[in-house]
């Protein structure tokens, strides 16, 4: 590797999950200030709460600043195949147009993304195998083997003429990991002996004593668990954990239950998983069609929704609004995952809703089915003793993980270490770790077909709309520019004691309008517009006495 010139710097950039969990995108830039090339890792989406973004499913990190360092962009560099580090890949593709280069089963599930959304023959995905090797301009990676709670987990040893960056990507220590082999320690301890500039650190879990557990204990557990189960028996977890899907499939074979997979991001996982040789011991899945003529005793349905999704599998059950699978008292649910942040309350009602049919509920609290796939403290320490690097950088985690986690590496002894915000660059080399300037970095909202900016009038309508509901008025003007019909009002979202109080609402509202267009002079009705904003005034102002609230007030004009 050549010596870097004197002006040429090492950068490291996050643009999502730093400060949050999810939406992973993170950039390292080579060079001088003014003519860096970049590597892109990862690119991932978080997901939207009905709540503070109504209609939005999918919510995507900011990528401006990349889109104006295109041309400089060597590539996209997947860790692996969660949402929170492939999802945004599809939207945000077009506007870098960078290759892209992702291990065998993470590929197999991009290609999957890109084939819906039109792209598969236009973007130019690499495979590289595990264990892998990418020279990409200044920059030469190694794809280090890892465990985590998908398959493929890999850290990337990423090295330039200033230094090696061990970015772990998401990881813990499984010493039985069930699917895939165990975290290279001989690649670590010799990074270490090479030496580590920085180490760029996933911080999930930094709250977290001790050691999360292996994937090997939950078989046995879930094994144990559902063997003693009466009635039908619905286990659920993420999809994207294979060896917990295997688990639940094995564990079925076991109790003398045939399984079958309820969920469409189940039913991906799974093909996705064979394609590349995956699941070869695990028994037949059959149809839920075939699925409702078995014995109760001998069904195990594996679904998706562990997180209360209002559209997944598992919510409708819950609710008895899927087609096809049904549980009723004596039956039982498994959740076979964790609560993740913000999902409380979904998950909440999702258990209510069972409880209300009679349903029995084990979850993590009850039994050790599940364990987590991010490190917790004892295996951050055993990385930092590893690694040996110059400088911590937490990510993946809210303000308060990663300054807790740059808490343990100074007790750690690392002589450096920075709590990163995304948007922040970060020179890593030469001289001590400083964040040297500050980029654009924000959200960007998938709304249906379309990817709109957070502040769209969109997005402020449907929360207006939500808390104070929406007047409309309709009047109809005949050709000399008075009024023929109307004005007519309905409200959406605004209530009244009862039926009288509301008729005698909308009579005042119409009485109201009225008299804001008598007011008006023969020009002003001329003017759509202008009888537009005059109604619009009066009846929000009328709105407001009567319902305490400023709806959104909509006028349609008809001229005849």
């Amino acid at each position: 590797m050549r010596a870097p010139a004197a002006d040429h710097e090492l950068v490291f950039l996050p643009l999502g999950g730093s400060g949050e969990i999810g939406m992973n995108l993170n950039a390292y830039g080579y060079g001088p200030p003014d003519a860096r090339q970049w590597i892109v890792v990862d690119i991932g989406v978080t997901f939207g709460r009905e709540d503070d973004v109504p209609g939005v499913e999918l919510v995507l990190p900011d990528p401006t600043f990349l889109e104006r360092e295109r041309d400089n962009i060597l590539a996209i560099v997947l860790t692996h195949a969660h949402e929170d580090h492939i999802g945004a890949l599809p939207w945000l593709w077009p506007r870098l147009k960078a290759p892209v280069y992702a291990t065998p089963f993470t590929a197999a599930l991009v290609r999957e993304k890109l084939r819906e959304q039109g792209l598969l023959e236009r973007v130019p995905l690499t495979e590289v195998p595990l264990k892998g090797q990418l020279t990409l301009g200044p920059f030469e990676i190694d794809f280090v083997t890892l465990t985590h709670s998908i398959p493929e987990p890999n850290g990337l040893a990423i090295r330039t003429p200033l230094g090696l960056v061990w970015h772990t990507g998401d990881w813990k220590i499984d010493p039985d990991p069930l699917i895939g082999e165990t975290t290279d320690e001989a690649k670590l301890r010799a990074m270490a002996e090479e030496g580590v500039l920085a180490m760029v650190c996933d911080s999930t879990n930094v709250f977290v004593e001790g050691a999360t557990g292996s994937e090997a204990d939950v078989r046995k557990k879930l094994t144990e668990v559902i063997s003693r189960c009466t009635g039908r028996v619905a286990v659920t977890a993420f999809a994207s954990n294979v060896a917990r899907v295997e688990t639940a499939l094995l564990a079925a074979r076991a109790a003398g239950r045939t399984p079958c997979l309820v969920g469409r991001s189940m039913h991906r996982i799974y093909n996705a998983a064979k394609s590349v040789g995956l699941l070869r011991d695990a028994p037949q899945i059959i149809d839920e069609e075939e699925a409702g003529g078995l014995p109760d005793e001998n069904v195990l349905f594996l679904c998706t929704g562990s997180q209360g999704e209002p559209r997944a599998a598992l919510t409708r059950i819950a609710r008895g609004e899927h087609r096809h699978v049904a549980l009723r008292q004596g039956d039982t649910v498994i959740f076979s995952s964790r609560v993740i942040p913000g999902n409380e309350e979904a998950i909440h009602q999702l258990y209510e809703a069972f409880i209300a049919r009679g349903v029995e509920l084990i979850t993590a609290d009850d039994a050790p089915v599940h364990v987590s796939g991010h490190p917790a403290r004892d295996e951050l320490k055993q990385m930092y003793r590893w690694a040996r690097p110059r400088i911590a950088i937490p990510v993946h985690g809210e303000r308060r993980h990663i300054r807790e986690h740059v808490k343990l590496a100074q007790a750690l002894q690392v002589p450096e270490a920075v709590a990163p915000h995304n948007g922040d660059m970060i020179r890593l080399a030469p001289g001590p770790a400083a964040v040297v300037d500050e980029v654009p970095a924000g959200r960007l909202y998938v709304d249906g077909a379309s990817i709109i900016e957070t502040d769209d009038d969109a997005i402020r309508d449907r929360l207006r709309l939500g808390a104070e509901g929406a007047v409309n008025i309709a009047l109809a003007l005949n050709g000399k520019n008075a009024i023929a019909a109307g004005p007519n009002v309905t409200v959406r979202g605004l209530a009244m004691a009862d039926e009288e109080d509301m008729e005698l609402a909308l009579e005042e509202l119409e009485r109201v309008a009225e008299a804001a267009f008598a007011r008006m002079s023969h020009a002003e009705r001329q003017e759509d517009e202008a009888i537009e904003a005059a109604l619009v005034r009066s009846v929000r102002k009328a709105a407001e006495k009567l319902w305490r609230k400023r709806p959104l007030v909509d006028v349609t004009v008809l001229r005849l």
